[in-house]
């Protein structure tokens, strides 16, 4: 059974709804040791003084903030107990918006909200009504001892907390140097949307696509402990440099079709929109 992480409630006016917070998302990245090859033994990381370059205990060890270049202000722990902000235990819901008008560049973390037996119609209610408007809600709530902006969006039958970043933690576009909107020729344009037209699915399906690298290395590592051989590396060939964007259009709408076709499968038309926002 999935350990929740988190008990509280959704606070939607003056409706209380008991619920719980469960982790939506899995890593399944290799974990590895740095070890010294020459005896296998593992590396140890000593915390040493930059100054006297000496080991420092934890004891001797405090936090600090470097305001200006070379100098610090030092916090305690209760320091940082004076500013935490107050563990309500909720998900206070502040306003509702259409989702199409959130970035998804906000998005960050999503989590499973699981409804109390006691909650499980008003729960629902939420949900539906989620699901009829096209709205998400967008909620403040601490987890811990930190405090997020996130959204409520029904996603089936579940309901999804999506942490979101703050506004000041989006990178600002005009910092970086991107192409103007322009008139695209006529013909590129056609071959361009021709080329998604052929490449366009009816169903996203994304345990179609495998973590080849992951289950590549994983079978490299079984390989090396059984004392098998291993594979030879893989080589890929550079692609052309682009010399005219009509020819390599052609080439890639060519080499699409050819692909669909070797492998028996036929372009599909998308389907309307599902009434359910997807997290």
């Amino acid at each position: 059974m999935p350990h929740a992480i988190w008990t509280g409630a959704i606070n939607f006016g003056l409706v209380t709804i008991p619920v719980k917070l469960f982790t939506a998302v899995r890593t399944n990245e290799l974990s590895f040791n740095m070890l010294h090859k020459k005896d296998m033994g593992r590396i140890k990381y000593e915390r040493l003084c930059s100054i006297d370059n000496k080991p420092v205990p934890w004891d001797e060890i405090v936090k600090g903030y470097e305001y200006e270049k070379g100098e610090y202000v030092t916090l305690t722990d209760e320091d940082f107990k004076r500013v935490n902000p107050e563990a309500t235990q909720s998900v206070d819901i502040v306003e509702f918006v259409d989702l199409g008008l959130i970035n998804p560049m906000y998005f960050d973390k999503p989590y499973y909200l699981e409804p109390d037996k006691k909650g499980r119609h008003a729960y629902a209610l939420l949900r539906e009504a989620l699901v009829t408007t096209g709205k998400v809600a967008v909620a403040r709530v601490v987890i811990r001892t930190k405090e997020y902006i996130a959204a409520l969006k029904p996603n089936g039958d579940a309901l999804v907390l999506e942490l979101m970043h703050w506004a000041d933690e989006i990178v600002a576009q005009d910092t970086l140097d991107f192409p103007k909107a322009e008139k695209m020729p006529p013909q590129e344009m056609k071959m361009a949307k021709m080329l998604i037209d052929t490449m366009t699915v009816e169903k996203f399906e994304p345990e179609a696509f495998e973590n080849k690298y992951h289950d590549e290395l994983l079978a490299m590592i079984e390989a090396r402990s059984k004392g098998k051989e291993l594979p030879k590396a893989k080589t890929s060939k550079p692609r052309a440099t682009v010399v005219n964007l009509m020819d390599v259009l052609q080439a890639s709408l060519d080499e699409t079709k050819k692909h669909r076709e070797a492998s028996g499968t036929r372009k599909k038309t998308p389907t309307t929109r599902r009434k359910r926002t997807a997290a």
